[in-house]
């Protein structure tokens, strides 16, 4: 195969990834006509009869059938799904259960009328979203559609017709379904049904054949569905051969660049875009440029702005924002760098003089687009946007200029009072530099308008006041004539360049705060440990940076449980109910979204790599305004911090867990192994005992054993026992200090009495060993609890008898303190390695050493516990000559012990 001929790898596995997405997906099927009355919904009913026929479950959701009695006849034989009725106004709404229907799960729906708006209340405010979510639920779906409710044929269905279009679904409906099917009716076929009144009832169908129903109107829509439904062809049959890899003569690449601003035409360029790109089969990408000056954008811009940035990513364009002092050499600069092969461009109706002195972006484009084609589009009527009175939907202060202008004027009064004494001084042409500060001044704190003003102001105020002669406009000496036009043509260049200083430096503040803000919450959230911590950082930071009431919920046992929030906040179940659907469905929803408006929260997942790790819902003040652009933008930085964040610290938490799972399933073991060691050897030796004392019983009395060997024989049993009964004793105390379940019944304690009594217990264990006492006579009173601090020193004097050599001393030595006793056990063994001797009393902690000596690895470690209960603390040290000291104190009186 030749080069050519081999598929791109790339588009290979991006094709692979949407197939395999496709398939967990539902498949929709559009039944598309160019006007009601073709027979939509009569083809889809048919369409799903035969389904049915072939054993396909298929429920109908929703099918309007306009009182025509074929259609309806259609509907006998197919399950429906109720409706749900929605109360708006006094009047009764019924529309599609989408709850419904995703609980029934069928394996096909029926979904009539694709474009139509939702009751108010219901969870999306479109139709097309409720088919998106059955499509996500794996569900295949039928819909009908008319082509004069696509969204980018709009304007042009609007001016084919005169009637604008309220309902629109977005493109990729279109080009996301798996099918279309186009149902076509000559136009003098569907006049004639009309006619008859089979589409409408007769008063309606008179109103509209008068209005709409007219042949040309028919003639053109019926191009437009043909012409979609031909294109959709054409690119099934591109894309399959760019899979095969069928060599053909292929189109170059195209690369559209629509440019927008905040003027209204800014939808009609967006959906000729959309037609350009669908024609030419070529990416698109809309362009909006923010320079300086568009930080004292109105109100009712900014919100234009937005809706029209959403609308183009609906319609499957590439959203670029770019920044410079200059739109079109931003435009031409991103063109050059993207190649880019055409340019839309609007060009509003302006008058002539207005494009003289400001300048036309749109002429500034062409000029400098070399290659790259431009295509201009004028100016239409355009429905403006209306924004209620006193909702400030940017969060922008609003522009209130009188202020700023009387603020400069009154800095040219300033300069004027001043001027008056330095009049005896300086020659009239000096005092314009006073003037030219003020226009700085201005330029600096009130902007571009108000300086131009404060340079006219200044010329006037120069002229009356110090110009000969005074308190007149007349000028006697006409070379003062350019000193007015030399002043106002540098005060204007003054302010025009100290303004756009001003906006600049305006704009990197507000990017540099933001930076800040982000920077100190990655700062904060690197520095937090646990997910409490991590939660706590968000909250506060978004709390401060939006000045919103924030919640933070994080899956729980297969539901969404409320993990965190600011002060004050409550959610309802309703909210509840928002953030579940955004959390499933991994999309945002609530209040400024599309799913759920009328909710008072706004819900986004937190969403990382792997998966969707909870979700972020903030709350707005009372007559708060939405967040503007830049704001969304910093809120979606600082969400992905929240998400990995998040994700970060319940991964630590997991591995905690996991490690402190091995660490007890490793404790477990060992306690096993060495229990099992440890009461093998006193089992056997009682097992034996009495197995022996037993086979004496039963042989003839000369073969007995003797009375001595008895004796023997059960001294032996009664030691391991006594050394069973240890091993048990130290497991059960291990038990109880792990428990917390210690309890101390203090008394005094005579150390003489105590030592007496343990070594009496351990005194074949001591056999071996000469055991020295030193014990003071004036020790102070010691209150402890006596059988558990005996238990300490047994197991002391245990573990100096195992690790030392047969005939060496042992040393127990009592001594008194500042406001403790010491006490000291000391052996002459090897000694303990001094990397070990932190560890010593962990549990199960056994130094490593050649010989194999027995033992569970408990009893220092129960040591410390009970040492540690009573106030006192315990350690090991090396002897400089050989052996090991193990030292305990306890409190001198019953206070410090409590």
């Amino acid at each position: 195969m030749k080069d050519y001929e081999r598929p791109d790898p790339d588009e290979l596995l991006e094709r692979f990834a949407n197939e395999e997405h496709a398939a967990k997906r539902g498949k929709l099927k559009i039944f598309l006509g160019y006007v009601a009355g073709v027979g939509k919904t009569y083809a889809m009913l048919e369409a799903a009869h035969q389904r049915q026929q072939d054993g396909v479950d298929v429920v109908v959701g929703y099918v309007e059938t306009h009182g025509r009695k074929e259609t309806e006849v259609l509907l006998s034989g197919l399950e429906i799904l109720p409706r749900r009725v929605v109360d708006y106004r006094g009047t009764e709404l019924s529309d599609l259960d989408l709850d419904a229907a995703l609980a029934r799960h069928p394996r096909l729906i029926l979904v009539d009328e694709l474009a139509h708006s939702n009751a108010p209340g219901l969870r999306h405010p479109k139709r097309y979203q409720d088919v998106e979510e059955l499509l996500d639920a794996g569900i295949d779906v039928y819909s009908a559609l008319n082509i004069q409710h696509l969204e980018s044929l709009k304007d042009v269905v609007q001016q084919i017709t005169g009637v604008a279009v309220r309902e629109t679904v977005p493109d990729r409906i279109i080009d996301e379904a798996y099918e279309i099917e186009l149902v076509d009716l000559p136009t003098d076929e569907l006049l004639k049904r009309l006619q008859d009144g089979k589409v409408y009832v007769p008063d309606q169908a008179a109103r509209a054949l008068k209005e709409f129903f007219r042949k040309g109107n028919l003639t053109a829509l019926r191009e437009l569905s043909l012409r979609r439904a031909a294109e959709r062809v054409d690119s099934q049959m591109l894309s399959y051969m760019q899979t095969k890899a069928i060599p053909g003569p292929w189109p170059a690449g195209e690369r559209i660049l629509v440019c927008i601003s905040s003027h209204p035409m800014g939808e009609r360029l967006i959906r000729a875009g959309r037609r350009l790109a669908d024609d030419l089969n070529a990416d698109w990408i809309v362009a909006f440029v923010e320079t300086p000056g568009h930080l004292k954008m109105p109100a009712e811009n900014r919100l234009r702005m937005q809706k029209n940035l959403l609308l183009a990513e609906e319609l499957g364009a590439r959203i670029a924002n770019l920044t410079g002092e200059s739109v079109a050499e931003a435009v031409i600069e991103y063109a050059h760098q993207n190649n880019i092969t055409k340019i839309i461009a609007g060009k509003p109706l302006r008058p002539r003089w207005f494009e003289i002195l400001r300048g036309s972006v749109i002429d500034q484009i062409i000029r400098h687009s070399g290659s790259i084609d431009v295509y201009v589009v004028s100016e239409g009527t355009e429905v403006p946007l209306r924004v209620q009175p006193g909702l400030n939907p940017t969060g922008f202060i609003p522009h209130r200029p009188f202020g700023r202008y009387a603020g400069s004027l009154a800095l040219v009064a300033l300069m004027t009072v001043l001027g008056f004494p330095l009049r005896y001084i300086l020659d009239p042409t000096n005092l314009v530099m006073l003037y030219l500060l003020a226009v700085v001044l201005s330029a600096v704190f009130y902007g571009r308008g108000p300086s131009v003003f404060a340079s006219i102001a200044s010329v006037v105020a120069f002229d009356f006041f110090f110009v000969e002669p005074r308190y007149t406009f007349s000028v006697s000496d006409t070379q003062y004539i350019l000193t007015f036009i030399g002043l106002l043509v540098v005060g204007l260049i003054i302010s025009n360049f100290a303004s756009l200083l001003r906006d600049q430096v305006l704009v990197l503040r507000r990017r540099t705060q933001q930076s800040q803000a982000l920077n100190n919450l990655g700062r904060e959230l690197t520095a937090s440990i646990s997910l409490d911590q991590v939660l706590h950082t968000v909250i506060s930071h978004v709390t401060g940076m939006f000045n919103r009431e924030v919640v933070i919920l994080l899956p729980e046992n297969g539901h969404l449980e409320v993990k965190s929030f600011s002060e004050d906040f409550s959610i309802s179940e309703t909210e509840l109910a928002v953030a579940e659907w955004a959390f499933k469905n991994h999309k945002e929803a609530g209040l400024g979204t599309n799913t759920l408006p009328a909710a008072t929260i706004r819900c986004i997942p937190l969403v990382t790599a792997r998966e969707t790790v909870g979700v972020l819902g903030s709350k707005p003040q009372p007559g708060q305004p939405y967040l503007s652009k830049d704001q969304v933008e910093l809120m979606e930085g600082v969400v992905n911090l929240a998400a990995i964040a998040i994700e970060r610290a319940s991964f630590a938490e997991k591995a905690a867990q996991a490690e402190m799972l091995r660490n007890t399933e490793k404790l477990q073991t060992a306690l096993l192994n060495s229990i099992s060691h440890e009461l093998r050897t006193p089992l056997a030796t009682v097992t034996g005992v009495l197995t022996s004392l037993e086979e004496s019983e039963s042989v003839v009395p000369e073969n007995r054993l003797d009375e001595a060997t008895r004796l023997d024989l059960i001294h032996s049993a009664t030691r391991q026992a006594r050394r069973l009964n240890h091993l048990v004793e130290n497991l059960l105390d291990m038990t109880r200090l792990e428990a917390g379940a210690l309890r101390l019944n203090q008394e005094p304690i005579d150390f003489q009495d105590l030592i007496s009594a343990v070594t009496y217990q351990m005194s074949a264990e001591l056999s071996n060993h000469p055991l020295n006492v030193l014990l003071p006579p004036d020790l102070p009173p010691c209150s402890a609890d006596i059988v558990l601090i005996a238990q300490v020193l047994e197991n002391l004097l245990d573990n100096a008898c195992k690790y030392s050599l047969p005939g060496t001393a042992i040393t127990i030595a009592v001594r008194p303190l500042e406001m403790h006793i010491e006490v000291a056990v000391q052996n002459q063994g090897v000694g303990i390695p001094p990397e070990d001797l932190e560890h010593v009393f962990d549990k199960f902690f056994r130094v490593q050493r050649k010989e194999n000596i027995a033992g569970t690895g408990l009893g220092l470690s129960i040591c410390r516990g009970i040492v540690e209960a009573h106030g006192g603390k315990i350690w090991a040290e090396n002897d400089p000559g050989q052996g090991v000291t193990i030292r305990f104190t306890l409190p001198a009186s019953m206070e410090k012990a409590l």
